[in-house]
């Protein structure tokens, strides 16, 4: 008796079943990384950076005012932007 329940069990666990082919995107948009929460900014290196805090006027040594953004992806915390 265990051993027809045992066949039974094997053949229907077997791999007869075969799962759906992965389905890959189609459109680039769907691949690209969404930005809830940032905005894209131009530095006064003229590179774009992405940035999530608020843009602030800081005071430079000579006395002039300097837009920043604030809180950037990578390792820079404060960008100088291109006015």
């Amino acid at each position: 008796m265990h051993i027809l329940a045992f066949l039974l069990l094997t053949f229907s666990l077997s791999g007869s079943r075969s799962a759906p082919p992965l389905r890959t995107p189609t459109t680039p948009a769907a691949t690209a990384a969404s930005h809830p929460n940032g905005k894209w900014y131009l530095a006064e290196t003229g590179h774009a950076v992405y940035c999530y805090g608020p843009v602030v006027l800081v005071k430079q040594p000579e006395g002039t005012l300097q837009h920043v953004a604030t809180y950037c992806k990578g390792d820079k915390i404060l960008v100088p932007l291109k006015d």
